[in-house]
């Protein structure tokens, strides 16, 4: 067995722990996670829900996504920190901001996407798989 996620927010307000394994990593260069993160893209870490325990109140935030679909983003209140994203359309799942662990160091990028709203500053590993928009199922 895999040994647990844990991360949070910067002030510590909000805290989570996740067991099992993500189902998807990637650096998402869409507007949404750009105008979040204040860079070029935002990197993502997504699990089952199923296996999240959440400390903590979170302000979320929902956004319409390019699907048609609503994301909500939770995000600190304190401290501001964006922490984790839930997906209408998948409600199953759960997603973490990969500098909101507390070893970011576990991060392991598979993707990137929406690559069509990268920007040629923001440079990702080369040798990462891309996509135009968000993979296939």
């Amino acid at each position: 067995m895999s040994k647990s996620y844990i991360g949070g927010c910067a002030c510590g307000a909000i805290r989570y722990e996740i067991s099992g394994e993500p189902v998807f990593s990637n650096d998402c260069q869409c507007r949404d996670c750009q105008h979040e993160s204040g860079t070029g893209h935002g990197s993502h870490m997504t699990f089952r829900r199923d296996g999240v325990k959440l400390e903590g109140q979170a302000t979320h935030w929902d956004m319409v996504a390019d699907s048609g679909h609503v994301k909500t983003r939770g995000f600190c209140p304190t401290c501001g920190s964006p922490v984790y994203m839930t997906f209408s359309a998948m409600p199953e799942f759960f997603s973490v901001r990969a500098a909101s662990l507390d070893d970011p160091g576990r991060y392991r990028p598979q993707a990137v996407t929406y690559t069509v709203r990268g920007h040629g500053w923001d440079r990702l590993d080369p040798a990462l798989q891309k996509f135009e928009r968000m993979p296939p199922d």
